[in-house]
């Protein structure tokens, strides 16, 4: 019943622009552990929206002018090749981005993204930001366009950590997991933040290495982390360890966390999930059972399908 492949659907990035390196990551591949960012992003909450530079509408460089049939020798409408009529290279499209609604401004952006984008001339600080709003709003529902967006932004202020990680994560929930690892690490060289590890540690295991998300995962800075980006980096530590088929280190790795802390925040729903269902690929069918229900009565939300994991294993074979 585990998915083997990272599950995005509850996943938000948290482009918020920290620039200390702090708990507001979060990750967590499924593979079966129902992991993903809970944290509250500042940019992906926004309204944002990007728009093409170009109409298509050609211009006319020269027109004959002439009376009836015109001077023998001279074309009465001739036009020089315009170049918007010329197809866009792939370079020329990344750079325009998806088209941007006009009702998207980039004024819905968090405080602390917008700050960092005061350093570029106006016109073009009010473009990246519009490309970042539109990533925000799209992020959930249609990750491919909202990185489209990311790349627009990146391809005019590159050397911004704020639109690097927004390009990584974006990326990330699209699933272009090498992409989305070369813009964290990107993001994390620009202000030296740890947030980012682990999505990074995701991203490897999406890749096939396991190994380095493990290295990731025993990172220093995790023990100055938030109890929930712990948690995140937990869940995709355990997962890299099922991935090596070592089923009692995951568990263990899982047991270490609060799995019965009093509070119902999402991160512990994960948490429990990820438990039950790694009982159950080690095959310890009714201690999973038990998890899944205690998942469920937390799981107010529904943010996974602890609920019909349970009937599934109360159903007779």
């Amino acid at each position: 019943m585990a998915e083997n492949t990272p599950r995005r659907n509850d996943r938000r990035p948290n482009t918020s622009g920290n620039n200390s390196g702090g708990g507001n990551g979060g990750g967590g591949r499924s593979g079966g552990t129902g992991g993903g960012r809970s944290s509250d992003s500042k940019w992906s909450d926004s309204k944002r929206t990007s728009g093409s530079k170009r109409t298509g509408d050609a211009k006319r460089t020269g027109e004959a002018k002439g009376t009836g049939g015109g001077r023998p020798g001279r074309r009465e409408d001739w036009r020089r090749p315009a170049e918007d009529q010329r197809p866009r290279s792939e370079q020329q499209a990344r750079y325009d981005g998806p088209p941007i609604p006009e009702e998207i401004t980039g004024r819905e952006l968090d405080r602390a993204v917008a700050a960092q984008l005061k350093g570029l001339p106006e016109k073009l600080a009010s473009r990246v930001a519009r490309h970042l709003a539109a990533a925000g709003l799209l992020i959930d529902t249609d990750p491919a366009t909202a990185y489209q967006h990311t790349l627009a932004a990146r391809a005019r202020a590159a050397r911004l950590a704020v639109v690097r990680e927004a390009c990584g994560e974006a990326a990330y929930a699209a699933g272009e997991y090498a992409e989305a690892l070369s813009e964290l690490r990107a993001a994390k060289r620009i202000n030296g933040a740890t947030a980012y590890l682990p999505i990074m540690a995701d991203c490897e295991r999406a890749l096939g290495r396991p190994e380095r998300a493990l290295t990731l995962a025993k990172s220093p800075a995790i023990k100055n982390f938030t109890p929930e980006a712990k948690a995140e980096m937990t869940i995709v530590e355990a997962g890299a360890r099922r991935d090596l088929g070592e089923y009692d280190a995951a568990l263990r790795t899982l047991e270490y966390a609060p799995l019965h802390t009093n509070t119902r925040a999402p991160w512990v729903v994960r948490l429990r999930y990820a438990y039950a269902d790694t009982l159950e690929q080690a095959g310890r069918t009714p201690e999973a059972l038990e998890w899944f229900h205690r998942t469920e009565a937390i799981d107010g939300d529904e943010l996974t399908d602890a609920a019909t994991r349970a009937q599934q294993l109360e159903q007779p074979n």
